[in-house]
C-alpha cells in the first residue's frame, strides 16, 4: 500500500493567524489518522514579500500549537530542501519541459492591460480576473517585435472547457480558468508551478488547504497532466472568520498566534476552540492535537467559512 504523505506549506509573508492554525491542524490530523508522513514546506518563492523572521516565527508557532512534522525545516528529510527559494532549478527544469511541449507562450500584457481585463464582465478567480488570451494568438513576427522593447511573462495554456475534479470535502467541482503566468517577466516563478512541482517531487498524496484555493485546483491539475505527473487528492477546509463572516488575515494582529502567545494563552485552549468549531468536540474545553486524531472527521467541514463568535473568543482568552 502506498504511504500517505501530507503537508502544510505556509508563506512567510506575515504571521500565522487562527485560520492558518485551523488549516494546519486539519492537515496534520488527517495524515496522522491515516498513519502517514507529515511534511512542512516554506513557500517563500515570492522573495520581495517573504521574510526569514516570519518563517522562524511560523515554525515556533506550529510547535507551540503542538504540531510536529516528519520532514521539513529543522528535521530535514530525503526530499529537501524544504524552502521554495532553494528549489528554483526544479521549477526551471519543469518550465523548459512545458516550453518544449508547447504548453506555454510569451505574454507582453502590461498592468494596465490586466486592469482593463479586471473591469470586464467575466468571473473572478482566487487570483483575479481570468486572462482572455490577448497574447495567445500572436504570430512569431508580432512576438519578435514586442520582445525588442519588453521582456515577456510566460503563460500556461489552459483548456477552454471547465475542468472537473473530486474534492475530498467539497465533492465534485468544476471550474473554467484562463491562461495564467508560470514565470513573471522579472524571473519569479508562480505559486501554481512551484507548488505543483514540489508536491510531485515530495511524493505528496494528500493536499489539505483552505477553501480560498478551491478554484485554483484545476490550474494545478492541468499542470500535472502537462508534466505527466500524478496528482494528489485534494481537500479544501473552511476558512476561519470573525462574527460577521469576514475571513481572518495576517494583518489582523490580535488573532495571530504570536499575539495569543504574548497573552500567555495556553495552546490547548486554541486547539480546543478549533476542535469545537470543527465538530470534533461537543463543548468548549482545552484539547491537545494528539487526542483529536481518533476524533477527526469532515462532517462539518463542507462550508467555505466558519465564524468565531465573540463569546468563543472570550472563552479562548479566559485563563
Amino acid at each position: 500500500m502506498m504511504e500517505r504523505r501530507g503537508r502544510f506549506a505556509p508563506t512567510p509573508s506575515g504571521q500565522l493567524h487562527i485560520g492558518n492554525a485551523f488549516t494546519a491542524l486539519c492537515a496534520w490530523l488527517q495524515i496522522r489518522q491515516a498513519d502517514g508522513k507529515f511534511l512542512l514546506r516554506i513557500e517563500d518563492i515570492d522573495k520581495p514579500r517573504c521574510r526569514t523572521e516570519y518563517a522562524r516565527q511560523q515554525l515556533d508557532d506550529l510547535r507551540w500549537l503542538g504540531l510536529d512534522w516528519d520532514e521539513g525545516p529543522l528535521v530535514d528529510g530525503p526530499y529537501g530542501p524544504y524552502e521554495q527559494s532553494s528549489r528554483e532549478p526544479l521549477y526551471e527544469e519543469a518550465l523548459q519541459r512545458l516550453i518544449r511541449k508547447g504548453h506555454v507562450y510569451p505574454c507582453y500584457c502590461s498592468r494596465a492591460d490586466q486592469t482593463a481585463i479586471g473591469s470586464a464582465p467575466h468571473g473572478l478567480s482566487s487570483e483575479g480576473a481570468a486572462y482572455q488570451g490577448l497574447c495567445r494568438s500572436m504570430s512569431h513576427e508580432e512576438r519578435d517585435v514586442r520582445a525588442i522593447t519588453k521582456a515577456p511573462s510566460l503563460r500556461f495554456m489552459m483548456p477552454e472547457e471547465a475542468l472537473s475534479f473530486e474534492d475530498d470535502i467539497a465533492g465534485t467541482q468544476a471550474y473554467a480558468s484562463g491562461d495564467y503566468i508560470v514565470k513573471r517577466a522579472d524571473g519569479m516563478f508562480s505559486y501554481q508551478l512551484a507548488v505543483t512541482v514540489d508536491d510531485a517531487a515530495m511524493g505528496i498524496t494528500d493536499v489539505w488547504r483552505g477553501s480560498d484555493l478551491l478554484d485554483s485546483t484545476p490550474r494545478q491539475l492541468a499542470l500535472y497532466e502537462a508534466l505527466e505527473l500524478k496528482p494528489p487528492r485534494f481537500a479544501h477546509v473552511p476558512l476561519i472568520g470573525d462574527a460577521e463572516g469576514n475571513r481572518l488575515s495576517k494583518r489582523g494582529r490580535s488573532n495571530t498566534l504570536a499575539a495569543l502567545r504574548a497573552e500567555s494563552i495556553p495552546p490547548e485552549r486554541l486547539v480546543g476552540l478549533l476542535s469545537y468549531l470543527a465538530g470534533w468536540k461537543q463543548q468548549l474545553e482545552p484539547a491537545q492535537p494528539q487526542e483529536l486524531i481518533p476524533r477527526f472527521h469532515t462532517e462539518q467541514l463542507n462550508q467555505p467559512i466558519i465564524s468565531i463568535r465573540d463569546n468563543q473568543l472570550e472563552w479562548l482568552r479566559f485563563t
